[in-house]
């Protein structure tokens, strides 16, 4: 029986190569092979910036030549961490490649740990995710070993062990800090604030989010703030912000997301501020139970921005000289002048709000559906096109987030149908070729999950995202990106049409190497469950002989069985069990020890969870049709756990269980070894009780194998098919008994 699985898994590379320079400079020897090494220095230079930092250092080191180019100063302005962990001894062999290294993005406390080991003390910016465990000791040392730092930011990420004092040090170290971001400190007081205020005249951008308080009244003595993120805060006193923040000269933005702000509060800020302009406020529930507040479009020339709104139009209101013909303002930014003014805000604007989406993506209340598939979903694919490139992981991993929950009937078809009306499909396989491994890895995401809507997998197909996910399975090594991309591959094979053709351009191929060489659980679990989708189409059964005709494939899936990991061998044996279908792939699979390791895999997930129970059952009962096959299972000890699973109250369990002790009871052996082992009640209770009527009918039919006419001669002479004396509990009148029961119920 088939069974397919799906899961709910910039800066430099702009320029544009002249290929007629590098046809002309390249050299052919006689055997016409072409000499790389005859490409201009600028040409390998543009080649390297459109590397990941594992990728340019492995061509750097095919020659002499590539190693100095590869040194060069303008590829190393920018650095990007955040799929890698960055320890002591890494940092010290980049150290004199970071002189003039200017924005670092991190991930993890070790990768914190390690930046002064870089050396870059011309930093202008730090960017970094290390989540709760970052220390006061780790951000100061940050701070102080970089006082040219412009732009600091922690998270999104909580974190929960740094205290006022680190921010204190920040504005001490920093003083030409103009923007300053940190998630989750546990209290932000009025002396840190103050010290900002002292220390960082030019510090225009300030974002204190998820912090349970704030010093309301010292934030308002930070003059040069133009704009203000308290998105997420609790214990707020509205009063003191409208009493101070008006007091603000220059306060541009204000974002107030996720926080109990109601509309009197709202109304007053509009009033008493005279330089504001723009009110963000996303999923705050006192706002949007106001019905007065919605339809009142008149805020003394202010916008402001809430979810039961256009979001998209409020933003196009606060530019009078910006022409309206397209709806989507940020776009149509992009793809004008980039005005310097009007780009400050819309920057903030895609930061903040991309910043909320995420937030809210995480925990997604129904309440918001209407919005996602209204105005959201475009929001996001918007936000993937951003210069910024944070805002671009937020986004997609907003996206990947909302359409992860099974439970969300919308996720499956309005925000499939919302993505390819705004050409998202195109976007999201574009960015999955980005040379940034986070937006990779996260777009991969957004495309594994939407793969369970058909139009999707169908409109994946057509822009030619089967061979864009097989050459990132086959190029990439990142292990967030690959399992992501190689889940989206297992999704992408699940649908039949989609299956078609894919062992021709190597998808196969591609897929067992992984399953073959890759040591991640993760990944191994993702390869074997593309192996088994792809496994489960075909008329002919030819999709598991192409599989099977890969070397090396079933023997490693077999070797997956015994995986530490209870996702890997479920995967595994659920490919084991719809490769078994073919003939020639039992033999190998028996070859391999298929037999000992899957009733051992049967044995020792008695206690597993459903799915793996019913996966390794079922490769059983797949090997099973095989008479030669069903003695060796009963001969290694098969039956009694297959008897013990055929009690299991998950229907899809017990009636696996029961094929494949309907396949074992053609055998005489295997007959008597059921009923030794109590197999007669189970299957009796099946025929009786069971819900399921393919558990009812596969349990009939083992009894009746059990208990024909061949079994009251052998049941008479007592003698097993191995040829030795056996002792049978069971009478003729026993063999009556049963054989009435089935005729008469079935």
């Amino acid at each position: 029986m088939s069974r397919r699985v799906r899961k709910r898994v910039e800066g430099w590379g702009k320029e544009k190569v002249d290929f007629t320079e590098i046809q002309n400079n390249l050299t052919l020897d006689e055997k016409r092979v072409v000499d790389w090494t005859g490409l201009p220095d600028d040409t390998v230079i543009t080649v390297f910036s459109r590397l990941n930092n594992h990728d340019r250092a492995s061509l750097s080191s095919t020659c002499r030549t590539w190693r100095t180019l590869g040194k060069s100063p303008c590829l190393w302005q920018v650095l990007d961490l955040g799929t890698h962990n960055l320890d002591a001894v890494a940092a010290s062999s980049l150290a004199s490649r970071c002189e003039n290294l200017w924005k670092l993005q991190f991930r993890g406390i070790e990768s914190a740990d390690a930046i002064i080991n870089l050396q870059a003390k011309n930093l202008w910016e730090l960017s970094g995710d290390s989540g709760w465990n970052m220390t006061d000791a780790t951000l100061c040392m940050l701070a102080a070993r970089h006082e040219a730092l412009e732009c600091l930011q922690i998270g999104p990420d909580l974190c929960q062990m740094i205290s006022s004092d680190a921010v204190k040090v920040i504005a001490i170290c920093c003083p030409q800090l103009k923007k300053l971001w940190i998630s989750g400190i546990d209290q932000v007081d009025g002396n840190a604030i103050n010290a900002l205020a002292k220390h960082c005249r030019n510090l225009a951008d300030i974002g204190f989010t998820d912090c349970p308080k704030v010093d309301e009244t010292a934030l308002g003595n930070v003059a040069s703030v133009r704009f203000l993120s308290i998105a997420g805060i609790s214990n707020i006193n509205w009063n003191l912000v409208v009493q101070e923040w008006s007091k603000l000269p220059h306060l541009i933005g204000l974002d107030v997301s996720r926080t109990d702000i109601c509309p009197n509060t709202v109304l007053k800020i509009f009033s008493s501020s005279f330089s504001l302009k723009v009110l963000c406020a996303l999923n705050c529930p006192a706002l949007e139970e106001d019905a007065t507040l919605v339809s009142n479009d008149n805020h003394k020339g202010k916008v402001l921005l809430a979810v039961f709104m256009d979001i998209l139009n409020g933003v196009a209101k606060l530019f009078v000289d910006m022409p309206k013909n397209n709806k989507n303002i940020f776009l149509q930014w992009r793809n004008s002048n980039e005005d310097e003014k009007l780009g400050e805000i819309l920057n903030w604007l895609e930061w903040i709000i991309s910043n909320s989406l995420l937030r809210v993506s995480e925990i997604n209340p129904p309440s918001l559906e209407n919005f996602w598939l209204n105005q959201g979903t475009t929001l996001l694919l918007s936000f993937m096109q951003s210069a910024q490139e944070e805002v671009q992981e937020w986004a997609a991993t907003a996206l990947a987030t909302i359409v992860t929950d099974d439970d969300n009937i919308f996720s499956d078809t309005g925000m499939a149908e919302a993505v390819m009306l705004d050409d998202g499909i195109r976007l999201l396989l574009n960015l999955a070729q980005s040379w940034r491994e986070g937006l990779q890895s996260e777009t991969a995401k957004a495309i594994a999950n939407l793969l369970g809507n058909a139009k999707v997998a169908k409109a994946v197909s057509e822009e030619g995202g089967i061979s864009i996910l097989i050459n990132l399975a086959r190029s990439t090594d990142g292990e967030r990106v690959l399992e992501h991309v190689v889940g989206a591959l297992a999704n992408l094979v699940g649908d039949d049409r989609c299956s078609t053709g894919f062992a021709s351009i190597g998808g196969v191929h591609a897929l067992v190497t992984l399953v073959r060489s890759c040591k991640v659980g993760r990944v191994q679990e993702e390869a074997a469950r593309a192996l088994a989708n792809f496994a489960s189409h075909g008329d002919t059964n030819c999709n598991a002989a192409a599989v099977g005709q890969e070397a090396g494939a079933l023997d490693a899936l077999v070797q997956l069985t015994r995986s530490c990991h209870d996702g890997v061998r479920q995967e595994a044996a659920a490919a084991l069990w719809n490769l078994s279908s073919d003939d020639r792939n039992q033999e190998v699979i028996v070859a391999a020890g298929g037999v000992e390791a899957l009733v051992a895999l049967a044995h020792s997930c008695l206690n597993a969870s459903r799915d793996l129970q019913e996966r390794a059952v079922g490769a059983l009962w797949g090997l099973a049709a095989s008479e030669v096959n069903s003695i060796a299972i009963g001969r290694e000890g098969g039956v009694a756990p297959l008897i013990a699973l055929a009690r299991s109250d998950a229907e899809e369990v017990h009636e696996t269980a029961a094929g494949a002790l309907w396949n074992l009871a053609f055998d005489p052996g295997n007959a008597f070894r059921i009923v030794d082992e109590g197999g007669v009640p189970a299957l009796v209770h099946l025929c009786s009780s069971s819900a399921s009527k393919m558990a009812r009918f596969m349990s009939a039919l083992a009894l009746s194998s059990m208990f024909d006419e061949r079994m009251n001669e052998i049941a008479l002479i007592g003698i097993s098919t191995e040829g030795t004396s056996k002792s049978v509990d069971l009478d003729g009148d026993d063999i009556e008994t049963h054989r009435r029961f089935c005729h008469d119920n079935f």
